[in-house]
């Protein structure tokens, strides 16, 4: 297998048909990648309590134009006061129900290799609301041993696990050949997101959105300019 064509780690990017859908209204994957951007923004605002913010003022903190982010906010509703802007908290928190992460998402890792383990030492999915409450690796001799205080099981507890907790996202390092088979047990199991940091596509029905990271490919890109 081939890994991704574009360093656009997104399948939407290549799989336009995979864009969200709100109502009526089909959700571009750049306008939904942009949503998360938004709320980071925000979010430094209310620490530096900014109470209120104009599409201009937020557009330049993303490098932007202003009527970028007003027709991107369009495609949920009408935001914002004319002449005064949008009040920082309020559209904050809007955004974050509109991306679903006004609640705290429960997610599993499969692959506790050195970039699993990284993973699972990073404080930042946390603090945007994921918390990553279980792992799986094939080399696991008991069940509760545990990695920076996330249980680790062994991957044929996989599918049980995942049904009885509801498990709705899944990030996955494993190795490339096994992502595939690890996927197709995800699907069967119920989960409807994964990300992905392998180096392969998968092969997933259409209503299983997944995401790709590729550091090499990211790298790759970057290297183009430092020629």
């Amino acid at each position: 297998m081939t890994g991704p064509k574009s360093p656009d780690s997104s399948d939407e990017a290549q799989n336009p048909e995979r864009s969200a859908v709100l109502g009526e209204k089909k959700i571009p994957a750049a306008v939904v990648k942009r949503l998360s951007l938004y709320t980071r923004a925000l979010q430094n605002l209310e620490r530096n309590k900014v109470e209120k913010v104009s599409s201009t003022a937020l557009a330049g903190e993303l490098g932007l134009n202003s009527a970028q982010v007003r027709k991107d906010l369009a495609y949920f509703g009408q935001f914002g006061v004319p002449g005064f802007g949008y009040h920082v908290g309020e559209l904050r928190q809007h955004l974050k129900h509109i991306l679903g992460t006004d609640r705290e998402i429960n997610v599993a890792l499969i692959g506790v290799g050195h970039l699993g383990k990284a993973l699972l030492s990073y404080g930042g999915f946390h603090r945007q609301g994921f918390r990553i409450m279980w792992a799986f690796d094939v080399e696991v001799r008991e069940s509760h041993v545990g990695v920076e205080r996330v249980p680790v099981y062994h991957t044929s507890e996989l599918d049980r696990i995942i049904r009885e907790e509801s498990i709705e996202l899944v990030i996955l390092t494993v190795p490339a050949e096994a992502a595939q088979g690890i996927a197709d047990r995800l699907v069967k199991a119920g989960v409807s997101a994964i990300l992905n940091f392998v180096p392969t596509r998968l092969q997933t029905p259409d209503h299983v959105k997944i995401h790709y990271v590729d550091l090499a490919i990211e790298m790759e890109s970057l290297s183009f300019y430092l020629r």
